[in-house]
């Protein structure tokens, strides 16, 4: 087990001075493109698979570093870069971190490599979980998935919501019901191969921020997938839902369901999105507030900008030091025994939003403009205290972790 450090050795920060080039010379000066386009960046995409960046392989390296601060450190840098542009290219992540989470060895190796394609013909995944009126109560999930034993196949119906890359993904990993009398302990995860019949893409979203990134509508009409592609197989399936059915009948224990896992084992590097936002809307406002001079100083000798520009530095390395802290804990299979996965994306978060909103005010009239990157960078940090999770709900997993009530 790897000692917690909050030091990168050599390795690592050669990677991040890497991919920190990567984001200050091809991300950033894209991201006012793309955020007006409202378009997948797939140029951008492009470049980062012809360097390794959009790789299966780079995204094993960080995300199986001994450390755990391979994935936190890549996601500030290339969020600090633009978080619309930077969510198109690791979005695929978390649909990968959906089968890693819940599949075998051999889905692993048959689907991860599918998400992401190569250099020269770029592919994306999509992990559908979010319905119209299932979000954070995932327990009214209503995608049905039916067994079908004579085809060993199951058939899929509903319609997913908030899907990052949906229906524009190569391969789909869908959470749907498959024992409704458990609520969200009878859930699992599908893969839906590419081409498949049946699915298609809904409503495309026009979107407050991270506007360079696909959200939409998946749905679902009789959509059959093989017996091989329910992650982790019917075996383990059966043996956990039995499991579950045991434990209502005594009172209702914990028990992990397929969604929950997902997020689970990503609200830390989430929080390592948020960390890079608001650390390049501190930045912004540091150097702005240097050189800009009213009534003949910079307006950083003036204590009520300094003071401000304190508290974000302040916010902005505590937030990275609980989402390092977090990430350690995955790694070495520390249990979050204080929800401290929620710790860090609830805290990272939350600092986004102040941060981005001081910079503007900082910047004053210059920053609600679209002349200066903050005002972007705010709309963009709005999504952090929401997706995967919202600040109340990390609040809720919080609270009944400490007070050991079970976590629905």
């Amino acid at each position: 087990m790897a000692e917690f450090t909050m030091e990168l050795n050599d390795e690592q920060k050669e990677v991040r001075d890497w991919l920190h080039g990567f984001a200050a010379d091809v991300i950033r000066p894209a991201a006012a493109e793309w955020d007006e386009r409202e378009e997948t960046p797939w140029p951008v995409i492009q470049e980062a698979a012809k360097v390794g960046i959009y790789s299966l392989d780079f995204y094993a390296q960080q995300y199986f570093d001994a450390t755990g601060l391979g994935i936190p450190m890549a996601m500030e840098e290339l969020f600090w870069g633009d978080a619309g542009i930077a969510l198109s290219i690791v979005g695929t992540g978390l649909a990968a971190v959906g089968v890693l989470a819940n599949g075998t060895e051999e889905q692993i190796g048959t689907w991860i490599p599918q998400m992401y394609g190569d250099a020269n013909d770029v592919k994306v995944a999509a992990f559908c979980s979010s319905e119209p009126d299932a979000g954070s109560d995932v327990a009214s999930m209503r995608t049905r998935a039916v067994y079908d034993e004579a085809k060993d196949e199951w058939v899929i119906n509903g319609t997913k919501t908030w899907a990052t890359n949906g229906g524009i993904a190569n391969v789909h990993v869908v959470v749907a019901v498959v024992d409704p009398e458990l609520g969200s302990k009878g859930h699992a995860s599908f893969i839906v191969p590419p081409g498949t019949p049946g699915l298609s893409q809904g409503q495309k979203f026009k979107k407050h921020g991270i506007r360079a990134s696909h959200t939409a509508e998946v749905i679902l009409d009789n959509v059959r997938v093989p017996g091989s592609c329910l992650l982790g197989g019917k075996e383990k399936l059966d043996e956990r839902l039995a499991r579950a059915r045991e434990r209502a009948k005594k009172g209702g224990e914990r028990v992990k369901n397929a969604a929950m896992a997902t997020f689970e084992a990503s609200r830390p590097a989430v929080g390592a999105m948020a960390v890079g936002t608001a650390r390049a809307a501190y930045e912004v406002a540091l150097e702005y507030a240097q050189t800009r001079e009213q009534f003949g100083r910079p307006i950083i000798d003036n204590q009520g900008v300094a003071f401000q520009l304190a508290d974000m530095r302040t916010q902005i390395d505590a937030a990275r030091l609980l989402v390092w802290r977090a990430s350690w804990m995955a790694i070495n299979g520390k249990p979050f025994t204080a929800a401290e996965g929620s710790m860090s994306k609830l805290f990272a978060s939350e600092t986004a939003k102040k941060v981005t909103a001081q910079a503007i005010q900082i910047l004053g009239g210059n920053g609600y403009t679209r002349e200066y990157p903050v005002e972007r960078m705010h709309r963009d940090a709005a999504i952090y205290t929401i997706f995967e999770g919202t600040s109340e709900i990390q609040r809720l997993v919080i609270a009944r972790t400490l007070s050991g009530m079970p976590i629905r």
